[in-house]
C-alpha cells in the first residue's frame, strides 16, 4: 500500500508568521507553525512531521507530493554532501536550517519513501488542501491564536510532544543571509507565489569587472520591489548554482539538463558559446564538462519575481573565473537560462 500526502509550508512576510502542513484526505493531515519562520522551514517541518507521523508504518511507501525544489533536492539530493563536509555546503558555510534537516536524516532511515514534484497554486488538490491549511496556521499565529493541528494519522506515535518541535526562540532571526554577501530583497514584503508567468529573458549581462585579489567583498544591496523574488529564491538558486557546478552534475547528462532553460546559453572562459546541444554532445561522448570549484558571492539580485541574477567569483585550482548567471522560474522551477565566465586578474 502507498500512501500519498502533499506537505507544504507558508510564511506571511519570509520571515514573519509561518505555518506548515501535511494532507492526506479530510480525515488525516496535520498542521502547525510558529510566530517568526519562513516558508523552507514550513516546508521542511511538513514533511518531517509526515515521516514522523507514518513512523508505525515502516513497510508503507511513502508518497510526498511536494512543490518546493529546495525540499525535494535538499533530501534526494544535497543531504548526503552536506553530511560529508559536516553540514557545512561547497563555500563552507553552515547549511541553513539544520536542525530540521538533521531530525529528516534521521527519520527517513530504513523507509521506503519517493518525493514528486507539483506546480504549486495550479490546482492540485491534494496540494492545495495542504497549502490552506499551512497557510491558516501562519495565520491564526500572526493573530496570536493556536492553530487548528487537525486529526493527525490514527496510531501515530507522540503527536502531543511533537506539537512543540522546533520551537524559534523569540527575537531569533531564521533566515540568516551571511551566505549571500550581498542581499538584494526586501525581507518583509511577502512571498511572492511560486508559479506565476515566465519572465522574458534578459539581454547578455556585460563581463564583471576583474578583482584586485579573490577576497569576498560586500556591495551595496539592491532595492527590491513587491514583486521581486524572495530570500527564499535567492537562496534557492544559490544551491542549485553550486549544485550545478559539482563533479556530480556536470558528469552526467541527465543531471545536467534538469538544471538547464531549454534556452539556456554561456560564455564560457576560454570565449566559446556553450547551449544544451553542445552539453549533449560532450557528455553523450564521455567528455567531462570543465570542473567547477567553492563559489564566493558578491550579489544575488533578483530582477522580478521570476528572475534572478547571481554574480560570484569562481575559485577553480589556482584560477579565478568571474561568473554572472541568470535563473529562470518557469512553472515553478528554476531553470539556467544565461552565464558567463571572464577570467580574472
Amino acid at each position: 500500500m502507498t500512501i500519498t500526502a502533499a506537505a507544504d509550508g507558508s510564511a506571511l512576510g519570509n520571515p514573519g508568521p509561518a505555518g506548515w502542513a501535511w494532507y492526506i484526505d479530510d480525515d488525516r493531515w496535520r498542521a502547525g507553525g510558529w510566530a517568526h519562520g519562513t516558508n523552507n522551514m514550513g516546508e521542511l517541518m511538513a514533511v518531517l512531521d509526515l515521516f514522523r507521523s507514518t513512523a508505525h508504518l515502516p513497510d508503507e511507501e511513502l508518497h510526498i507530493l511536494c512543490d518546493s525544489q529546495y525540499v525535494i533536492n535538499s533530501v534526494t539530493k544535497w543531504m548526503p554532501g552536506w553530511k560529508k563536509k559536516g553540514w557545512k555546503k561547497s563555500d563552507g558555510k553552515p547549511v541553513l536550517n539544520l536542525d530540521l534537516l538533521k531530525d529528516i536524516d534521521a527519520a527517513i532511515k530504513g523507509r521506503n519513501y519517493r518525493f514528486e514534484w507539483v506546480k504549486g497554486h495550479a490546482g492540485h488538490e491534494l496540494n492545495e488542501a495542504a497549502d490552506d491549511r499551512a497557510r491558516a496556521a501562519a495565520t491564526a499565529y500572526q493573530a496570536g491564536q493556536e492553530p487548528d493541528a487537525g486529526p493527525g494519522l490514527e496510531g501515530a506515535p507522540g503527536a502531543a510532544e511533537r506539537a512543540a518541535d522546533h520551537e524559534v526562540p523569540a527575537g531569533h532571526d531564521p533566515l540568516p543571509f551571511e551566505d549571500l554577501t550581498a542581499p538584494s530583497v526586501d525581507r518583509e514584503t511577502p512571498e511572492a507565489p511560486e508559479a506565476q508567468q515566465a519572465a522574458a529573458a534578459p539581454a547578455a549581462p556585460a563581463p564583471a569587472p576583474a578583482p584586485a585579489a579573490p577576497a569576498p567583498v560586500s556591495p551595496a544591496p539592491a532595492a527590491a520591489s513587491a514583486t521581486s523574488a524572495s530570500a527564499a529564491d535567492l537562496h534557492m538558486v544559490f544551491e542549485l548554482e553550486s549544485e550545478l557546478l559539482s563533479p556530480s552534475v556536470r558528469t552526467d547528462l541527465d543531471e545536467m539538463l534538469a538544471f538547464l532553460h531549454p534556452e539556456f546559453q554561456e560564455i564560457s572562459r576560454d570565449g566559446s558559446l556553450t547551449d544544451r546541444s553542445t552539453i549533449i554532445a560532450a557528455l553523450g561522448a564521455g567528455q567531462p564538462l570543465p570542473a567547477g570549484g567553492s563559489l564566493q558571492v558578491l550579489a544575488a539580485n533578483p530582477l522580478g519575481e521570476n528572475m534572478v541574477q547571481l554574480a560570484y567569483r569562481l575559485l577553480a585550482g589556482d584560477r579565478v573565473v568571474l561568473c554572472s548567471s541568470f535563473w529562470h522560474r518557469v512553472d515553478g522551477r528554476w531553470l539556467l537560462r544565461y552565464r558567463q565566465e571572464t577570467p580574472g586578474a
